[in-house]
């Protein structure tokens, strides 16, 4: 589709064009989600370990989410990004159901594919589309709120997944959610739009020029190996809580759901738009603490992940895990936003779409899979609680992205892009 027709609708507000966005990410999270709170029933209907696991959560989801994420961002940028969101959306739905059809562990992997190649294009074009409708001033906040789609969805995943499994089986679980997907797909390209951009905006969008521009700069670098650190960790410990609390702390599918769902959906609320928050209000006079808030927020989560991830006691264990997971998305906000200021505005999706490319393909590709590989070593020595040490030795990677994180607050000050 054209530019022009793409734009021959009023544009809806920013807050409905939000809404949506937001709608369209928690399913993005949930069929993303979903698999962990499904991994016991798979791996014992389909015979597979820890290992194999963490390859269906991470690397089968991660190599083409992250890698078409560029080229789809890139084409989103010089065509339309609503268009673009649409269709992935519609393509990730149908291969979650199609997961439910898995009849071994490729079967499996190549639903999982389908599903990266789907969400490869819904995130940096939604990121771009909320910088056209969000000032500077408002962009993290704006963020953060599409950024709840992470908690929500991933709360909704865990929740809807085990009730579903519970009372009918893990197959039927990822056919409700990726139906539900499908349809979601016709009221979201009613009412999200592209805003008009100049007719010579579209194609001075070169992908060489902008990665280029990135590659120059140092706040983009330690940004996003900050967030691949930490999210290897972060995804990890959502991907594996589901496992954790069966084995070592003895509760059932529907009370793993619960705990899981519950921790998820408040601490990473009040965590996201914490972040956003507190960027926009502080980094308003100081650049740095678009990068310094995520940091300070890494080193606490620490010790209290530790606490959680230690006890024996499952009432404290929701307490020592309801704080650090508010403090694991608070970076959501101040960073997808830094990012798209180092670059022009029409060059925004596709800078996102780079970042992602190396948080994902690092972060959600490796940590849950080294979690996993790290257990299935770890098994010899401690058995059923091997998982717990997996986690306990992740840890250290969060202190490697507050480090990282702290370093990038000065670089931003002097890479920041002012609009206008």
């Amino acid at each position: 589709m054209s530019q022009n027709a793409a734009n021959s609708h009023k544009p809806s507000s920013p807050g409905l064009v939000l809404a949506m966005l937001l709608l369209v990410y928690i399913f993005n999270f949930v069929d993303r989600q979903i698999l962990a709170i499904l991994a016991a029933p798979i791996q014992q209907d389909l015979g597979l370990d820890d290992a194999q696991m963490g390859m269906l959560g991470g690397l089968a989801f991660a190599i083409l989410y992250s890698t078409l994420g560029v080229p789809l961002a890139w084409l989103a940028d010089r065509t339309s990004r609503s268009w673009v969101i649409t269709g992935s959306l519609l393509v990730w739905s149908l291969f979650t159901a199609l997961c439910g059809a898995a009849q071994g562990f490729w079967h499996l992997f190549v639903a999982r594919l389908g599903v990266g190649v789907g969400e490869a294009g819904g995130v940096a074009p939604s990121y771009a589309v909320i910088g056209d409708h969000f000032p500077s001033e408002k962009r993290a906040f704006a963020l953060s709120i599409y950024s709840l789609g992470i908690p929500i969805g991933a709360a909704t995943g865990v929740l809807a997944g085990g009730y579903v499994a519970a009372r009918v089986d893990w197959r039927a679980a990822f056919v409700v959610v990726g139906l539900a997907g499908l349809l979601a797909a016709v009221p979201f390209r009613m009412v999200v739009r592209d805003k008009p951009r100049p007719a010579r905006a579209a194609p001075t969008v070169r992908f060489g020029e902008v990665a280029a521009t990135l590659a120059r700069k140092k706040a983009f670098w330690l940004l996003s190996f900050g967030a691949a650190s930490s999210s290897m960790l972060g995804y990890g410990i959502m991907f594996w809580m589901p496992s954790l609390l069966q084995r070592s702390f003895g509760l059932d599918l529907v009370e793993t759901s619960w705990f899981l769902g519950a921790i998820l959906l408040m601490g990473g609320t009040v965590g996201v738009l914490a972040g956003g928050r507190l960027a926009d209000r502080l980094g308003s006079a100081d650049r740095a603490f678009y990068g310094w808030v995520p940091a300070v927020a890494y080193v606490i989560a620490v010790p209290l992940y530790a606490g959680g991830i230690w006890t024996h006691s499952v009432p404290t264990a929701f307490l020592l895990f309801l704080l650090p997971q508010a403090l694991a998305y608070v970076w959501l906000g101040p960073v997808t936003s830094a990012v798209q200021h180092l670059v022009e505005p029409a060059a925004r999706a596709t800078a996102s779409a780079l970042f992602l490319l190396i948080n994902n393909l690092i972060g959600l590709g490796g940590g849950i899979y080294a979690l996993g590989a790290l257990s299935k070593a770890l098994a010899p020595v401690w058995g059923g609680e091997a998982l717990r040490y997996s986690m306990l030795i992740g840890l250290a990677l969060y202190l490697l992205a507050a480090l990282l994180m702290a370093l990038a607050g000065p670089a931003l000050r002097r890479e920041w892009v002012q609009e206008g």
